[in-house]
């Protein structure tokens, strides 16, 4: 048996590569990039470890070029649903009773496997997939998936360390069992990390999966399967269930062992969960965990006193990089009148200078957005704006389709702080702007803080540091992620854990301890070295 005590450090995080021309990261990555471009992927159904195919195939495209078929892919039915249940099940006699420690080397070598050999294919296959640009890649589908695995490793250790005191003649200790059934992990297509997260937190505490991935990521999670099966993931731990993501929430959450879900996507689809689960609750078999990261409508506010060219900076490429597809990306932006004008002007010039295109020319800073579902709500908030009488499109607006679903980085500028761009979620390049009378401050800020049903991140820009600390301070629950003098988005693992409330979701941040918590139910056991035999009190025994 092995005794010893394991404890797994801080860790570093993941080095950003450069990708310079003619380094051996560029190379290896062009020459991937080449490779999956020139195959059609077929992805079966994932069961159990067994390969299942149903024949009713949909399609993965670029969409950056969406007639380029990157793979094929087989959708579930109910009866490969309800196969997952039992197959998770199964695993999760023998899963949930290996020791952590065992469960950590396997997600450890997740994360050196995805450093070497993994880290071209995984950022290829989400730079295509997901037309993400080199470096949009490198951050997500590399470095942000292995400080998962390794920072993960590192809280787990921590949390299993908190033990209770002992008392005269007892040893307690408390012991940190997964939970009693399955989760249901439901992904989202932005972010590889946030896709690999939502299964392997959950499962290096000890649970099993259910995982519905995004059709629109399905080729960089596909691959992420194929490591986890090399690092040594056990079959069953995680099921790979491509499909109607209703039809997997509807049969996962009536099965009597349905015990949480971990989900990144719209607060609607996450309601409507939480409602399904609701309706069954008197028959799971333990109340669920349910943890979800949800919408935005992410600010900046900008003080008086701010530096105009970091604000320009910070507006440009949080709202534009990736596209704006990201739960953090700036959507909005409160800023002096005065001020506008200049900051506008530094936009355009960036605007100018970027590039936008297919992710196999490096020179490409914009990107395609997702698919055409997307594309075409986007340009509805675009169209909305050139018609109506308190907005107008002040930079960018072109939407093109006809290759891929291209949008050009887009500024709304509004006179009314109310207005449907400033107020509702669209995931995309799109960023309005309400520029507010300087010496009107605190109504203003009252204004942010209310306008949005969402609590996600913001961001407050001020040299004058006493002003930006009253800012923040009105904004506390405006956002689970603020930042001071820097754009909301670009959260690190180990650093800035991530999530938020209102209608943001749960607030279990990601990227720290909170999250592991909820896939643990402690049982705290005490041992009377030497039972009493005696009844009575001590005074009763004069």
């Amino acid at each position: 048996m092995d005794n010893s005590v394991i404890t797994f450090p801080l860790p570093a995080n993941e080095p950003v590569k450069t990708y310079l021309k003619g380094s051996p990261e560029r190379v290896a990555l062009e020459k991937e990039l080449e490779r999956q471009r020139n195959i059609v992927v077929d992805i079966p159904i994932i069961i159990g470890g067994k390969e299942i195919r149903t024949g009713d195939i949909g399609q993965v495209t670029c969409p950056h070029d969406h007639k380029h078929v990157l793979a094929t892919y087989h959708k579930v039915g109910k009866k490969e649903i309800e196969m997952a249940v039992e197959a998770a099940m199964e695993a999760h006699k023998v899963w949930s009773r290996t020791p952590w420690t065992t469960r950590a080397a396997i997600v450890m070598k997740m994360a050196e496997l995805l450093a070497t050999k993994y880290r071209p294919i995984m950022n290829a296959a989400c730079m295509l997939g997901q037309s993400k640009n080199f470096y949009q890649a490198e951050i997500d589908s590399a470095c942000e998936t292995i400080d998962f695995f390794r920072y993960n490793v590192h809280y787990a250790s921590k949390i299993y360390g908190m033990q209770p005191k002992n008392g005269v003649g007892q040893i307690n200790n408390t012991e940190y069992r997964p939970l009693e059934g399955f989760i249901l992990a439901v992904t989202p297509f932005n972010f590889t990390s946030i896709a690999s997260n939502l299964c392997m937190t959950p499962v290096l505490m000890g649970n099993v999966a259910l995982w519905k991935p995004s059709t629109t990521a399905l080729l960089s999670n596909y691959y992420l399967m194929q490591l986890y099966k090399e690092a040594g993931l056990p079959d069953g731990v995680v099921n790979f269930l491509p499909g109607s993501g209703a039809l997997i929430g509807e049969v996962a959450t009536q099965s009597r062992f349905f015990s949480g879900i971990h989900f990144t996507g719209s607060t609607q689809t996450f309601n409507s969960l939480w409602r399904q689960a609701g309706e069954h609750l008197g028959e799971y078999i333990s109340y669920p965990r349910l943890v979800g990261e949800t919408g935005g409508k992410d600010f900046i506010f900008v003080h008086p006193s701010a530096d105009k060219k970091a604000v320009a900076t910070a507006a440009f490429c949080g709202a534009f990089e990736f596209q704006g597809q990201k739960c953090s990306a700036a959507s909005r932006m409160y800023i002096p009148k005065s001020m506008w004008p200049e900051v506008l002007e530094d936009m355009k010039r960036m605007a100018a200078e970027v590039k936008m295109g297919d992710v196999m020319d490096p020179d490409n800073f914009i990107n395609a957005v997702i698919d055409e579902a997307s594309f075409d709500k986007i340009k509805s908030y675009i169209d909305y704006a050139r018609e109506a009488a308190d907005a107008k499109v002040v930079l960018g607006g072109t939407c093109d389709k006809s290759v891929g679903y291209f949008v050009e980085p887009t500024v709304i500028e509004t006179s009314n702080p109310k207005f449907k761009s400033m107020v509702e979620e669209i995931f995309g390049p799109v960023i309005t702007v309400y520029p507010y009378d300087d010496e009107k401050v605190e109504e203003t800020v009252a204004l942010c803080d209310t306008t949005s049903p969402y609590g996600l991140t913001g961001a407050v820009f001020g040299l004058d540091r006493l002003a930006v600390e009253t800012i923040t301070d009105q904004l506390r629950y405006a956002a689970g992620n603020f930042y001071i003098n820097d754009k909301p988005t670009g959260a690190v693992v180990g650093m800035q854990p991530f999530g938020g409330a209102r209608a943001s979701g749960t607030n279990d941040k990601a990227g720290g301890e909170f999250n592991l918590i909820r896939w643990i139910i402690p049982r705290v056991i005490k041992e009377t070295l030497v039972s009493p035999t005696d009844y009575r009190y001590s005074y009763m025994k004069e």
